[in-house]
């Protein structure tokens, strides 16, 4: 074989993608590239909705450095030519260890906004959390992955009328699980949306405005789609502002879970649980599942870092409930890691965000390959060929 012959068994044309969105998304990999991608793609004001957080920001960078410092502890000499990714999450099979946050208003980061993601989640077998704040009704996200499992996240109002109503949505679509959130007593507006004039009611200024339509692909989108608006609570009645007010409660207590627990028949996850002694008293009154959350560090600035608790968390109630994790993870050896200090499964939020921003229903494929790929490479390398055999002795905290 020539010289020149050879090279050309080493030189390979890369894949040709006409479309300049799918150039984008090709050329990411790993989250971060997806983040970029996001940013450039929509408002600041959008971008900044969902990638910033409470405060200084500090519970969220805490949560990524910490996922950043864990030690892997690999095993070598293991056959690890099969891989089994799947993982029983509240009593159901998936084909990967991870769920897929709950976000409010998704048409605003992309016009396809809640039926894409669930119809990717759908195609790489994992749930999907509908937000209370969707901007899809529970209807129409079930129509659009019949096939799919999903979640629904509560704000459980004080008005018990409303969480009715809400329950009845979520059974008439058949949503099998119940995410009770408990770490939003208020609405708490984050730095980066004051400055952008994402309050309630808006008060956006000239800048953000103009800034908005540097951005013509965004303002197309939701020019065909029209205005997005709180679907899920529009059957509640009144106006957008009102709904959203509406749906939080500094009342809330843990009678009101065990309410919950005896009105809803499906599963029910205490989301947001931020102590060993708090997952304690939700284990008690009956909840299948306890959510270690600090809603992506969106809440209370300088909360502490989920997968820290994680350990003694599982340890205190692990044998009579699940446990899942959030906050921070940004990679598939992250959800391996949450796995290994023993989460039934990690959900990840931002991950899939930013590539619905990037592009829509192919960004969160982009972002589900990403994450899949790299779940596949970190298990193999640690010496493990099934969820079921990673364990504490695989991973260290530094």
């Amino acid at each position: 074989m020539s010289k020149s012959a050879r090279m050309s068994t080493l030189i390979k044309p890369p894949k040709v993608a006409w479309n300049p969105t799918e150039r984008r998304l090709l050329r990411a990999a790993g989250i971060a590239d997806l983040r970029d991608v996001a940013r450039r793609a929509v408002p600041r004001m959008v971008f900044d909705y969902c990638d910033g957080a409470a405060d200084s920001e500090r519970s969220l960078s805490r949560a990524r450095e910490t996922f950043a410092n864990i030690e892997f502890q690999p095993s070598v000499l293991r056959d690890v030519s099969h891989l089994d990714t799947s993982r029983t999450v509240l009593g159901k099979r998936q084909e990967l260890p991870f769920a897929l946050a709950p976000v409010g208003f998704n048409r605003v980061m992309h016009a396809e906004g809640e039926p894409a993601v669930a119809s990717v989640a759908q195609q790489f077998g994992i749930p999907y959390s509908v937000s209370t704040l969707a901007t899809t009704s529970l209807a129409d996200v079930a129509a659009a992955a019949p096939e799919g499992r999903h979640w629904f996240q509560l704000y459980f109002a004080e008005d018990r009328a409303m969480v009715k109503e809400l329950i009845a949505l979520a059974e008439e679509a058949k949503f099998d699980t119940i995410l009770l959130t408990l770490d939003t007593p208020i609405s708490v507006p984050r730095r980066r949306d004051i400055r952008n004039g994402l309050t309630i009611p808006p008060s956006m200024s000239v800048g953000t405005i103009a800034e908005a339509f540097l951005h013509p692909g965004w303002w197309m989108r939701q020019w065909r789609a029209g205005t997005p608006s709180p679907q899920v609570l529009k059957a509640t009645g009144g106006s957008a502002s009102d709904m959203i007010k509406r749906v939080f409660n500094p009342r809330l207590s843990i009678d009101d879970v065990e309410w919950l627990r005896g009105a809803w028949s499906g599963k029910l996850v205490a989301k947001g649980v931020q102590s060993v002694a708090d997952a304690k008293r939700v284990a008690d009154v009956g909840v299948d599942g306890v959510w270690l959350s600090t809603h992506g560090g969106r809440k209370l600035d300088r909360a502490p870092v989920p997968v820290e608790l994680l350990p003694d968390v599982v340890d205190e109630v692990g044998d009579r409930v699940e446990v899942l994790v959030d906050t921070g993870i940004t990679s598939g050896a992250d959800i391996v890691a949450a796995i290994a200090l023993g989460a039934t499964a990690a959900v990840v939020g931002r991950a899939y965000q930013y590539g619905l921003m990037a592009g829509g229903r192919r960004g969160v494929v982009r972002a589900m390959e990403i994450l899949s790929r790299e779940i596949e490479v970190t298990m193999k390398l640690l010496g493990v060929s099934s969820v079921g055999e990673l364990n504490r002795s695989h991973v260290r905290f530094r």
